[in-house]
Parts: C-alpha cells; sequence; structure tokens
C-alpha cells in the first residue's frame, strides 16, 4: 500500500492499493505470498488489508479502489480473516475509532462510518484450491 509519491521526472504517481496490482498478479496463482506456506510477509500484509477499507481508504484518500476491488487481494485477506488467530483478533470498531477519531483531528463530529459488513469478510474465499488441499 503506497501513498503518493514525486518521481525523479517530478511526475506524481499513485497506484490503487500500492502493490496491489503486484499482488493481485502473485496471488492469482499461489494461496500465500510465498507460495503454500503463511509467512511473516502474510501476517504483516494481513494488517495492512483489514485496515485499508475502512481506515486508510476513506482517512488518508490514498487510493482510488478498494480492497474488494481487487478479486485475488481480496480472497486472500478473507481466508487469513478466517484463518485462526485473524479475523478472531481483529477488532474493526477500534480499527475506525482510531483512525476515524483519534488521528484525524479535523474530525470535530467524531464522525465514525458503520461499516464494514463483517459478514462480508466471512464469504467463501476458494483459495485453499491454490494449495492442493
Amino acid at each position: 500500500m503506497a501513498k503518493k509519491h514525486q518521481t525523479r521526472a517530478g511526475k506524481t504517481e499513485s497506484d490503487s492499493v500500492g502493490k496491489g496490482k503486484d499482488y493481485e498478479r502473485r496471488l492469482a496463482n499461489q494461496r500465500y505470498l510465498f507460495g503454500d506456506r503463511l509467512t511473516e510477509s502474510d501476517v504483516r500484509l494481513y494488517v495492512t488489508l483489514v485496515r485499508f477499507d475502512c481506515a486508510y481508504y476513506p482517512v488518508f484518500r490514498l487510493n482510488k479502489k478498494l480492497l474488494r476491488d481487487y478479486p485475488n487481494l481480496w480472497a486472500y485477506a478473507r481466508d487469513l480473516y478466517q484463518t485462526p488467530g485473524f479475523g478472531d483478533t481483529t477488532n474493526f470498531a477500534a480499527i475506525k475509532k482510531h483512525y476515524h477519531i483519534d488521528c484525524c483531528p479535523s474530525n470535530e463530529f467524531a464522525i465514525v462510518p458503520n461499516g464494514p459488513d463483517e459478514s462480508l469478510w466471512l464469504t467463501p474465499h476458494g483459495r485453499e484450491k491454490l494449495s492442493g488441499k
């Protein structure tokens, strides 16, 4: 996930979900970032992905697309969410409060969005077939 930045040529670049297109390609044919096994890289990316639609996208306006606009990345995020130790320790209310109130002094009325609909994180992802399980 990346912010807009200046290139040496002075052009502004902004890629939706930063490396989203790269992750989308990588995750098309493998269950996890580095193949069949869950690694620390997957854990670290999950922390970013779970915050993306409910915090990074609306508060920082970093990208043109939401996580769910990337089919493979969205399925991967749901796969991890449904894995013990991920979704059961994810607190969307705390994430939203932190980013929309604690980190956003311009939000003087303490407005926090209702979403995400957590039931969407529990929909089938089909990624188990990528690891031969």
